[in-house]
């Protein structure tokens, strides 16, 4: 299971009103690892005024691995993930995940990080079972 959805926005759910917020609020307990990940990629962005951050450190144990994974595989929890810090992800291999501040995407590093040419040269022999 992605994630740990309560009744009540189950409920939502069927009524077809979900709350951003709580969908949000959701992913956070769900998925902490994946979630202070990108807080802290956020948090370079907005505080140190970084054009992009990037966190390439393979992840501590295959659950911590899982969560990423499902964050960003999943295009409404990304989608809802990078709406709530106002950032852009892009991932590479199980543990290679960067955010870029929207005003950059036309950026040389973000065409470079979603390049064909750097998804290649990321593979390496330790992840290639991830």
């Amino acid at each position: 299971m992605s994630l740990n959805v309560s009744e009540v926005l189950v409920q939502q759910a069927t009524t077809g009103t979900v709350e951003d917020q709580a969908f949000v609020e959701t992913i956070r307990q769900s998925l902490p690892y994946a979630w202070n990940i990108v807080e802290k990629l956020a948090h370079s962005l907005h505080q140190e005024d970084a054009a992009w951050a990037n966190h390439a450190v393979a992840p501590p144990n295959e659950q911590a691995r899982g969560q990423l994974l499902r964050m960003v595989g999943g295009d409404a929890i990304r989608g809802a993930v990078e709406r709530h810090f106002e950032v852009k992800l892009a991932f590479q291999n199980c543990h290679n995940l960067a955010a870029f501040r929207r005003d950059a995407l036309d950026s040389a590093a973000y065409r470079d990080f979603i390049s064909v040419r750097s998804q290649i040269l990321n593979q390496t022999p330790e992840l290639k079972d991830c």
